[in-house]
């Protein structure tokens, strides 16, 4: 019998682990951008800045060319297209090993022109200025929606929502913008990743 009692217990424990777990994720902040970017395989045209640490006449800022390619210092041409900014840095790294001492170094795309329109952020709704705009690195809900005008005297910025697709389902995550503007109150402030859409309901009579 008590061993019974114990699976039993044992069994209320999983169910109630699991439905934690699989908790609506409406009101928790979003995957962050910098993971984003980091999976973004670049294009040609974007811009690429390259640093080597403590060697910064190793360092360049450039667009990948049409064969998607970018020229480093010491090593020559470097293949950047359809590969992510952690992939090309591990490359360079590797390859600069045989001219610099263990150099750690860095790739931070810089502006992302090949999906441009892809990686758009784009806010709506009651804005002054429905908009949509190139997504730039450290971007936040805020930075958007100032970029947009401001909300209007008719906006319900308490009902805001920032709408994120991953694979190939779309989550949204409450915004308290109310808070974020008046209040200064950042804990909704957050970065935004290319492809997101900000809404900002216009309220009710």
């Amino acid at each position: 019998m008590r061993l019974i009692q114990i699976f039993q217990t044992v069994g209320l424990l999983l169910l109630i682990s699991a439905c934690a777990s699989s908790g609506n994720t409406a009101g928790a902040p979003p995957p962050s951008s910098e993971h984003s970017v980091d999976s973004y395989q670049i294009g040609i045209d974007d811009i690429v800045q390259v640093s080597v640490w403590r060697n910064p006449e190793l360092g360049i800022t450039v667009p990948v060319r049409p064969d998607g390619k970018i020229s480093v210092p010491l090593i020559g041409d470097v293949s950047a297209g359809g590969r992510t900014p952690d992939e090309v840095a591990k490359d360079i790294q590797t390859r600069l090993a045989t001219f610099v001492r263990d150099p750690q170094v860095a790739v931070i795309l810089t502006d992302l022109r090949s999906h441009e329109y892809l990686s758009r952020v784009r806010v709506t709704g009651a804005v002054r200025q429905p908009i949509s705009i190139p997504y730039r690195q450290g971007m936040t809900v805020l930075d958007a929606v100032l970029a947009a005008g401001g909300v209007t005297e008719f906006a319900a910025p308490a009902r805001s929502d920032l709408y994120r697709k991953i694979g190939d389902s779309t989550r949204s995550y409450a915004v308290r913008l109310d808070h974020i503007l008046e209040d200064g109150d950042l804990s909704t402030n957050f970065k935004v990743a290319p492809g997101d859409v900000i809404t900002v309901p216009e309220r009710t009579l």
